[in-house]
């Protein structure tokens, strides 16, 4: 009987879909209606393999019920699915601080301030990820030799001649040239660097090399926008 059921409603749904004066059925549209079957359907399904292990009608409501909430729960989701994306990447920010909440339309990346009061970043440099921390003062993108030789750099042939000042005094470093540079989905070529001799720096940073690149950005008290 059950399937005899789907039956019906299937051949009905196929000619509310293809009939051009269907009009309406139960205040619905043709098109609603036929929506609404394959809900309906399943509901059908879920009650005939209750009844068929003779479970009795209260756990029938029960679980009609819960399948009703679930819909319900997914309806909400999806309808409320930008803010939700929001949501997940402000906590995924709270909790790796270099993790981007990016909108790909608008071309823009947003970093949420670090525990340490600073913004940092997750950058792919040459195809590797590694950590930096946004940086105005900083006239130019700054590796440590350990992330830029991750990056491929090879460091042992590099000439540390350009004095810097860094957290830990001056230092020394070496100009290069990053073939790419992706930061929150903002990708670039060719744009100069340098990299901090062993002991010099802490931290890779992301200086203005990138920054000035950009259409814009700007800092908030607790967010980093930057702007393609």
């Amino acid at each position: 009987m059950i399937f005899i059921g789907i039956a019906l409603l299937v051949a009905a749904g196929i000619v509310l879909m293809i009939s051009a004066d269907a009009g309406s059925m139960i205040g619905l549209s043709q098109m609603q209606t036929a929506q609404l079957l394959p809900l309906v359907i399943i509901l059908i399904i879920f009650a005939g393999g209750l009844f068929t292990r003779t479970h009795r009608f209260r756990e029938l409501v029960g679980g009609l019920f819960m399948w009703a909430g679930l819909f319900a729960v997914a309806m909400v989701g999806y309808a409320y699915r930008d803010e939700l994306t929001g949501i997940v990447g402000r906590v995924a920010g709270e909790i790796q601080p270099g993790v981007a909440l990016v909108d790909t339309e608008g071309g823009t990346a947003t970093f949420r301030r670090g525990m340490g009061g600073h913004f940092e970043v997750n950058a792919t440099i040459n195809g590797h990820t590694t950590p930096m921390v946004f940086d105005t003062g900083a006239s130019a993108v700054v590796l440590t030799v350990r992330d830029a030789q991750e990056a491929g750099i090879d460091t042992d042939n590099l000439r540390y001649s350009v004095p810097v000042s860094t957290a830990n005094g001056q230092g020394m470093a070496a100009r290069v040239r990053l073939e790419s540079i992706e930061v929150g989905g903002i990708s670039r070529r060719n744009i100069t660097a340098f990299v901090a001799n062993a002991g010099a720096l802490e931290q890779s940073l992301l200086g203005m090399t990138f920054l000035e690149t950009l259409s814009r950005y700007s800092v908030t008290q607790n967010a980093l926008e930057l702007v393609d």
